[in-house]
């Protein structure tokens, strides 16, 4: 038979498992946005859309392989004269013709034009691979900025929660007083404004932490139909110098590796202009078959053809009215415009990295001193709770106490949170956020 006490430990064990099974860690939570991610799965198709495209076969190195065939038949009125002065006159005389080839066509040179194309495709390839990298990092740092606003609600709920239970206890230790004339009514009247203003607190921060989740789904790409809790812990994972991050700022920045390979492509672009200067040339190879039924006027009835035709073709632009020219130019412009843009963004990146290195370190100090104002707040809590229980302080010095724990203890969070960001924004300029463990 269950006692009750057994029955109560048993749903508390199932509710706890329940509570474990819908907790949403970081790295489901990471899994989850890269595989359901709208943005990153438009990133992915534009990958697959590159790599399709620097294939062999949208090269232009293969020939290309033409079947064509046809028929005609014709009704006419024929009178003919022929040569030894006899005439013959025909209406409604039938003829017809059938025919069927393979053409082949091939360009052997087109001035390197292609050869630059080709490279211009795997090149255009990484790019577009670069180009996915930013925006699942993007959607990384805007994934940890919903999910930590979330984790920061509950740990900030949980604070609330505790403050609540503390104010009940005065309430119902004033009542006693009350009842057994220990103190006036007053103190009574002023815990159950405590209660009501903790109350409030409690129901606008659960309201916080659902919209806070519906932006997590958004992210995420996908909707859960079941409640889920987040992890609060924290962990800071940044281990490298500021001196040597830098310098792998400098390598790894998938902004700065874009315009890298930006550059590589302008280069390749006035190269493929250049080509329109040199001749194309190019073979031409044909297979046909060709039938006639001619009608009665003609000398031959029905004639068969079969046979093979081949060639070379060689164009050679040598004026297109300094179309080429133009363009060889602006191609020249637009790769200048490119080194300048490369220097530009490494003076961006140096700016932006120690104003992100700092912004770190002054974080992570605060978040340090917060969790020793923590251990402050609590023992003068702790003392003035005592001195509250013997009657040495009134209410309104234990509440203020109590607003002082609980103001410390909501600052210690956002701190804390707001430090791990500010890591993060460090380990994206550096090009190692998707080189850590979360």
């Amino acid at each position: 038979m269950i006692t009750k006490s057994k029955l109560i430990l048993l749903l508390f064990v199932c509710s706890f498992y329940s509570y474990a099974q819908n907790v949403l860690t970081k790295s489901e939570a990471i899994s989850t946005a890269l595989e359901h991610n709208y943005g990153i799965q438009i990133a992915n198709n534009d990958v697959l859309v590159a790599e399709q495209n620097q294939s062999i076969l949208n090269s232009e190195f293969l020939p290309t392989l033409t079947a064509n065939a046809g028929s005609n038949f014709n009704l006419d009125n024929t009178e003919a004269e022929f040569s030894n002065g006899e005439t013959t006159i025909l209406n409604g005389a039938e003829s017809s013709n059938y025919n069927a080839s393979v053409s082949l066509n091939y360009t052997l040179f087109d001035g390197l034009g292609r050869r630059y194309n080709y490279k211009r495709l795997k090149e255009q390839y990484q790019l577009s691979e670069l180009q996915a990298r930013e925006t699942i990092e993007n959607t990384i740092i805007q994934l940890f900025s919903v999910y930590y606003n979330v984790a920061q609600l509950t740990d900030n709920l949980k604070t609330l929660e505790e403050t609540l239970n503390i104010t009940r206890d005065r309430l119902v230790r004033a009542e006693y007083q009350f009842e057994y004339g220990q103190n006036t009514k007053l103190e009574v009247l002023n815990a159950e404004v405590d209660i009501n203003n903790d109350s409030i607190n409690i129901i606008n921060i659960k309201q916080e932490i659902i919209n806070a989740k519906r932006d997590l789904k958004l992210v995420l790409g996908e909707i859960y139909t079941n409640d889920f809790d987040v992890e609060t812990d924290v962990q800071f994972t940044l281990q490298f110098q500021k001196d040597s991050l830098f310098q792998k700022a400098l390598t790894r920045n998938v902004a700065l590796l874009q315009t890298e390979k930006n550059i590589e492509i302008s280069k390749l672009d006035i190269n493929s202009e250049k080509s329109a200067y040199l001749p194309t040339l190019g073979l031409i190879g044909s297979y046909g078959w060709n039938k006639n039924n001619n009608n009665a006027a003609s000398f031959v009835s029905v004639s068969t053809n079969t046979g093979l035709s081949g060639g070379l073709s060689l164009s050679w632009n040598l004026f297109d009215g300094g179309a080429t020219i133009t363009r060889v130019r602006n191609a020249k412009v637009n790769l200048e415009t490119q080194k300048l843009l490369k220097e530009n963004l490494l003076l961006s990146i140096e700016t932006d990295f120690n104003n992100a290195w700092d912004n770190y370190q002054n974080k992570l100090e605060i978040y340090n001193i917060q969790e020793k104002n923590i251990q402050t707040a609590q023992n003068n809590f702790e003392r003035t709770h005592e001195k509250f229980k013997i009657g040495q302080v009134n209410s309104i010095e234990f509440r203020q106490a109590q607003l002082n724990l609980l103001n410390a203890e909501l600052s210690r969070n956002q701190a804390k949170f707001s430090a791990k960001l500010s890591e993060l924004d460090v380990l994206q300029l550096s090009g190692e956020l998707l080189n850590v463990q979360f």
